[in-house]
């Protein structure tokens, strides 16, 4: 005789991802989905003692780039050891789908400037059995993962697929294309795709320093993506910013998109220091959307985006000046040797960064801080925190002390810089987690192997910011769970509740640890990549199964494609009286 429930989760804190208030209570599933939540007498095969733990519902990234990784592996990390079970891919308007069987190189390449993912690791990686959209959802029905992962149908491929080499260079759509691509993506959104993803980002480039496809396209353009969604009855239209203009220009075409083709629309909101205003214009304008019935979402991270430099890893502040180059590709113990030539020292802190890509060379120039990440990882530097703040109280120069602190652990060392003066955009970030139409995401899990390691953001949020100005644990665990999930149109998930999906994570908050990134080599092709672990997640369940238990992954692999935007279900239940 089958047990009344699989899993009981006991005497847990229930923060259950709405915002109401935390109770205790224990928390049966059966067949994937939460059955009972109370006072539960049954036993079942799994039993999870939760007393004096956290019971919450699992989080969702909405911003991810796993379009790769999910054909090669079943382990979304590093998103999934950070209490992740829903994962969303094909953003920024770059992916592997669609694609003509000629053009793999060029999805390959423009992954590897975009995203920062090496050519190697996907030719090698990446099966290309399919050709549209629709084939490459049924080829990720063939996968299995510790998370469920859901596609977008990204710009850029889609471009390429229709125009072919026109697209590819930019041209302007004939009316024949804009017709087809409309009709792309509503066979896309129709097969399972949640939306369509384009970017306008300036940065987005192939690693040869052309602009990416989508970039520079046309507003009729992106309104016949945004139609292809109307044709299709559902979807989001997500989109990155041109970082360069002013918000009210890019916040036009949003709106324009979401009166003409009534869709919602989500945008990444980034911080930039060479439009400080845009920040406060961007949120005015998503708050004056919503008061004029439209629905316009950012997505920002809790804390600045940070760029990662060592010498293992894409770049560093050297990385470019021609006497690195014969150095590039040494391995680590003879790179270090070679480095602590007073010669070669001397020469690579008098030279200037030179290469083809303007983004990447920019990159290098722009760093006005940079920070040692220490073990456990502590994000929330102040500016006197800097190596050339340190450098200018020791009065020497800071080229000199980042050189030698890139040598610090036999070269293993990782510095970071960030898109913001990090007090700042704690405070102006506060009082939009858990706002109507703020979501918290851009973890770029999947992409950034070498650069950029924020998939960690969940465990950021709860060991970073818990209790900081004023931020309570039930308004940050809906900001991980249930706004993101709605905001996609995954409503069932992201709240504990009886009839909704059973992806639950245990945790203990207050030994909570978020640990120092570190360089792995599992890469295919031997690729490395940005790892990152924590502590204080005790299980982690995804549809009912536990994929994680104290932070290490267990066989289970329960993780499917989802298809297509899901409705609450329809005999939920959320409980909001007292403690059982």
């Amino acid at each position: 005789m089958s047990s009344q429930f699989d899993v009981v989760i006991r005497g847990g804190t229930i923060v259950d991802g709405t915002g109401a208030q935390p109770y205790v209570a224990d928390v049966g599933v059966k067949d994937g989905v939460i059955a009972e939540i109370g006072r539960i007498e049954a036993s079942a095969p799994e039993e999870i003692d939760a007393r004096g733990l956290t019971v919450t519902p699992g989080f969702v990234d909405v911003h991810t780039h796993y379009d790769g990784q999910i054909t090669w592996e079943n382990r979304m990390a590093p998103s999934s050891n950070h209490g992740v079970t829903t994962v969303v891919m094909g953003n920024c308007g770059v992916g592997f789908a669609p694609v003509r069987d000629g053009d793999h190189q060029l999805m390959i390449k423009l992954m590897e400037g975009v995203e920062d993912i090496p050519e190697v690791v996907m030719a090698e990686g990446v099966p290309f059995n399919w050709n549209s959209f629709p084939d490459y959802l049924d080829a990720l029905e063939q996968r299995v993962s510790d998370v469920d992962f859901a596609a977008q149908i990204p710009h850029s491929p889609l471009r390429v697929f229709v125009m072919g080499e026109r697209g590819a260079n930019l041209e302007p759509p004939t009316l024949e294309d804009l017709v087809e691509m409309r009709r792309c993506v509503s066979e896309a959104v129709k097969a399972g795709a949640l939306g369509v993803a384009s970017s306008r980002n300036l940065f987005h480039r192939f690693r040869s320093g052309e602009l990416a496809p989508s970039v520079t396209t046309e507003l009729d353009e992106v309104l016949a993506l945004a139609e292809g969604l109307k044709d299709a009855g559902a979807g989001t239209f997500q989109c990155n910013p041109n970082l360069d203009n002013d918000a009210e220009v890019e916040l036009k075409i949003f709106r324009t998109i979401a009166q003409q083709a009534g869709v919602p629309v989500t945008f990444s909101l980034i911080a930039m220091p060479t439009r400080p205003d845009n920040w406060g214009r961007y949120v005015e304008g998503v708050r004056q959307a919503a008061a004029d019935g439209l629905t316009i979402r950012c997505q920002f991270m809790p804390r600045p985006m940070g760029v990662m430099y060592g010498l293992e890893l894409s770049y560093h502040p050297f990385s470019l000046n021609p006497s690195f180059r014969p150095l590039a590709k040494l391995p680590l113990e003879e790179k270090v040797a070679r480095m602590r030539d007073p010669e070669l020292r001397a020469r690579l802190i008098a030279e200037e960064p030179d290469d083809p890509n303007p983004a990447f060379v920019g990159l290098i120039k722009s760093i006005k801080a940079l920070f040692r990440i220490s073990d456990p990882a502590d994000y929330n530097f102040a500016a006197e925190d800097s190596i050339q703040a340190e450098a200018a109280r020791r009065g020497v120069d800071p080229r000199e002390m980042i050189y030698d602190a890139l040598l610090e652990d036999e070269g293993r060392a990782i510095l970071c810089s960030y898109s913001s003066d990090v007090p700042e955009y704690l405070a102006q970030s506060r009082d939009l987690i858990g706002q109507d139409n703020m979501i918290v995401a851009l973890g770029d899990g999947g992409a950034h192997y070498g650069m950029i390691c924020d998939a960690a953001y969940t465990t950021y949020l709860l060991t970073g910011r818990l209790g900081r100005d004023g931020l309570d644990l039930p308004t940050a665990i809906k900001a991980l769970t249930s706004q993101p999930a709605n905001s996609v149109g995954l409503c069932d998930r992201g709240v504990l509740g009886v009839g909704y999906k059973a992806d639950i994570n245990v945790l203990d908050i207050p030994n909570m640890i978020l640990h120092r990134p570190q360089v792995i080599a599992d890469l295919p092709a031997g690729g490395k990549r940005l790892s990152q672990k924590s502590k204080g997640y005790v299980a982690t369940l995804v549809s009912g199964a536990v994929t994680y238990r104290n932070g290490e992954a267990t066989d289970a692999l329960p993780g499917r494609l989802v298809r297509g935007v899901r409705g609450a279900p329809a005999a939920a239940q959320v409980r909001q009286h007292e403690a059982a």
